[in-house]
């Protein structure tokens, strides 16, 4: 039995226990991703999330198609956005069929949540165009933060998931080395990476530091050249 996605769509909603980060980090890697493409004829998005990411990308392709399994993250979605030009369609990632291949496909931070990722990355290869790109982006469970809350004993193993990561409904957590592993298996090469918010402090101490939208801005500016120390990891692939 497929599990209810709507069971963790509060988390997606504003005013949720990781919304300061999730807002600096989803309003910029896709930002990231359209500079490394421009402009797409077609971008397919696995998952609406808090929905800042779709209003980014939909600036960047003629034709823009979205699929998610929470019923409420897409109502919510629709309510903020109205007037939204893009394709959304509920289905599971599983089951998703288009009708043609896309030139962009974006797996942003959805391989972390769903049962069965290898399979989703093999299953999705057959929706790229022969030179599309997909990139995807997760966690990384090997960032400088938790380094440090595993040497002070906060976490008991670095690939462990917290309470934040349970809320969200991730089931895993990535590291540089295990992601490469798994979209080579799924048979894609890396083309590009780079990391995604280089976070040397907990929040609240980042909190008490003067300037702090200036020092968070520096930190994902600073975290493209470290991802293997970043909050999260960016991955540009290509068909093998």
């Amino acid at each position: 039995m497929r599990k209810d996605l709507n069971a963790v769509s509060s988390e997606y909603r504003p005013n949720g226990a990781t919304e300061i980060e999730n807002n600096l980090m989803l309003n910029w890697y896709p930002h990231r991703i359209i500079k490394r493409f421009n402009h797409a004829g077609s971008l397919l998005e696995l998952g609406l999330g808090h929905g800042y990411t779709s209003r980014i990308f939909a600036q960047a392709c003629e034709r823009h198609v979205i699929v998610d399994g929470a019923s409420d993250v897409i109502d919510q979605f629709l309510q903020n956005t109205p007037g939204f030009a893009g394709e959304i369609v509920q289905a599971y990632f599983e089951d998703y069929t288009p009708a043609e291949p896309f030139d962009i496909i974006v797996m942003g931070f959805i391989l972390e949540h769903v049962d069965e990722p290898d399979l989703i990355l093999a299953r999705y290869r057959q929706y790229l165009k022969p030179g599309g790109k997909l990139y995807i982006a997760v966690p990384n469970g090997k960032s400088m933060n938790r380094r440090l809350g595993l040497e002070l004993g906060l976490i008991d193993d670095i690939y462990s998931l917290n309470a934040n990561d349970i809320a969200l409904g991730h089931q895993r957590q990535y590291c540089r080395d295990t992601l490469t592993a798994a979209v080579m298996r799924a048979g894609y090469r890396i083309t590009h990476e780079e990391g995604i918010y280089l976070k040397p402090l907990p929040l609240a101490v980042l909190k008490t530091l003067d300037d702090f939208d200036a020092n968070l801005q520096a930190m994902l500016q600073v975290g493209i050249d470290f991802p293997d120390l970043c909050v999260a990891l960016l991955m540009e692939l290509e068909l093998q």
